[in-house]
């Protein structure tokens, strides 16, 4: 199994070029409130030479399809063909509040988003009629159709999709070359595969060449507890965005089993108590969904994620580590515990 190290924007080029030396497959850039995708791949496209780039994720809402198309193909020629696009549909509170855009049927929605990006790429004059995009708007001349000009490698540029629900998996599976996963158990992966495989099904497609990548926190102390302490903070924020009952994470929270728990910190961060709420979170359920522990231990849970079908494992190292110099600890840790367990097998 190989590994990804995800990005933030503080240090991001020397964050990727160590990653780049420890040997990871890719760095992975998110997108929300604290910094957007691409700035941080241009970044780390200029500092490395080799490591493959993934937008994790370039969020639909945020931009039209012609727009996402022109800078997937901008960032793959700056790095010489090492970029891969990874688009998420957000969540609601993010595309109505933040983007302004209606969350109604996400999943047709990103038929036709991928559709277009995917024409698009290939160098096509695109002309599209669907339920969610029309090109040209209508009234539009009849020159204007979108057409990139852009010079890049003639490869076929992967796209990734983020999916949660079963319908969503399915639809990864039947119209993407990968999926990207979050804060998900081995367990959890494992029926990801299966809705994922029923859609490579569906298209007439198998699994083969097609990338499994969630992304988990991961923190490297002696014990579990110390840990997992070190990401209270990071989940407290993620289940504390927006409203509960459209919540992604609080969803998958509930579907491990762990309802109660998020009912009781919800509860607690409207009353103004972040402390009580990051209390809140059992060890055991910080313990399913992220990387923690000594390297053993860490290579032991990646050999499980392995088993249950992931193809590239993320490391996210902001959660634990704030300083440059903490993340790369991070990164090092994970790559002896990849080693040893690659050793194991």
């Amino acid at each position: 199994m190989r590994l990804g190290a995800n990005l933030v924007y503080q240090g991001a080029g020397e964050l990727a070029r160590a990653a780049e030396l420890l040997d990871y497959d890719v760095v992975l850039a998110p997108e929300g409130y604290r910094s957007d995708a691409v700035s941080v791949l241009g970044l780390a496209a200029g500092a490395t030479e080799r490591i493959g780039l993934v937008s994790a994720v370039m969020q639909i809402p945020a931009r039209p399809p012609g727009t996402a198309a022109l800078t997937a193909a901008t960032l793959d020629a700056l790095s010489g063909g090492r970029f891969r696009l990874g688009l998420g549909v957000s969540n609601p509170d993010v595309s109505q509040g933040w983007y302004g855009v209606p969350f109604d049927r996400p999943l047709g929605r990103t038929r036709e988003y991928v559709d277009i990006v995917r024409r698009a790429l290939a160098g096509e004059s695109v002309t599209y009629t669907g339920e969610h995009f029309r090109l040209p708007a209508p009234g539009a001349g009849a020159d204007a159709p979108l057409r990139l000009t852009t010079e890049r490698p003639h490869t076929r540029l992967p796209v990734y999709l983020a999916a949660v629900g079963p319908h969503a998996l399915r639809l990864a599976g039947e119209i993407a070359d990968g999926w990207l996963g979050v804060f998900t158990s081995p367990e959890s992966v494992a029926k990801a595969v299966v809705e994922l495989r029923a859609g490579r099904t569906r298209a007439g497609l198998g699994m083969d060449g097609f990338e499994v990548l969630p992304s988990l926190p991961t923190s490297v102390a002696d014990d579990v507890p110390t840990a997992v302490d070190a990401l209270r903070e990071q989940y407290v924020y993620l289940l504390g965005i927006g409203d509960p009952a459209r919540n992604f994470y609080c969803s998958m929270a509930r579907q491990l089993g762990y309802e109660r728990e998020v009912a009781l910190l919800r509860r607690r961060l409207a009353a103004g108590d972040r402390a009580g709420a990051a209390a809140a979170l059992p060890v055991d359920f910080i313990d399913r969904t992220a990387l923690v522990g000594p390297v053993p231990r860490l290579a032991e849970r990646m050999r499980a994620y392995a088993d249950a079908g992931v193809t590239t494992l993320g490391v996210m190292v902001s959660a634990a580590a704030t300083d440059l110099a903490g993340r790369v600890r991070i990164l090092r840790a994970a790559a002896r515990a990849r080693d040893l367990a690659a050793g194991a097998r």
